[in-house]
């Protein structure tokens, strides 16, 4: 199936070609974009593509209307964060996941991400598109982000590490931003039970 990251949007304003190409200009990535599908600011499907052809990945835009993908898949989501943890991040998802209007699901070919330029082209177009168009963050086998591109929901595998800007919310409903250690099993599992993590840095 592949690995897809996605911006869940609250508007169903289209980021135009033209604004995608110039972000990429403006962050010095020599990157091609052709709408495969669609037509013009139209557009259903992009692909982005290193300039020797090698693609890089391939973006969807699914109105979320009964009947269509959109709204199948953001079913999908709310029915797959039950029993996810923290248990106050899902609330707010419940909440929250009835208000997006459209998902931009960016499916990673990983052959072309992990060349040079290929990651930062996604997370440029990534990035535009959730700025432009408002909303959160959703990657596989990771979770959701806050409206502030924090993360707040863990789905994770055991075996994850590194470093990661999360979020939990407080006891009046505002975020709390901090750097968890991935790898670190106490700060995981403080911050599955929705506390600040010890020792965790705060931004």
């Amino acid at each position: 199936m592949g690995y897809y990251v996605r911006v869940l949007a609250k508007t169903a304003e289209i980021p135009t070609v033209r604004r995608l190409r110039e972000r990429l200009r403006t962050d010095q990535l020599a990157v091609n974009l052709e709408v495969s599908e669609g037509d013009g600011d139209a557009w259903i499907q992009i692909v982005a593509s290193h300039a020797d052809g090698t693609e890089i990945c391939v973006i969807e835009r699914n109105p979320v209307v009964p009947g269509e993908l959109g709204s199948a898949e953001l079913d999908e989501f709310i029915e797959e964060i039950q029993g996810c943890e923290p248990v106050r991040a899902v609330e707010w998802l419940r909440e929250y996941l009835p208000s997006v209007k459209t998902i931009y699901a960016f499916q990673i070919l990983h052959k072309g991400a992990d060349q040079e330029g290929g990651w930062q082209a996604i997370h440029s177009l990534q990035g535009e598109i959730w700025t432009t168009t408002k909303g959160i963050l959703q990657a596989d086998y990771e979770g959701f982000s806050n409206e502030e591109g924090y993360h707040i929901l863990w789905q994770f595998s055991d075996r994850v590490n590194g470093l990661f800007n999360m979020a939990v919310r407080g006891p009046e409903g505002t975020w709390i931003p901090f750097e968890l250690d991935l790898a670190n099993v106490k700060q995981r599992e403080q911050f599955k039970a929705g506390k600040l993590p010890s020792g965790a840095k705060l931004f």
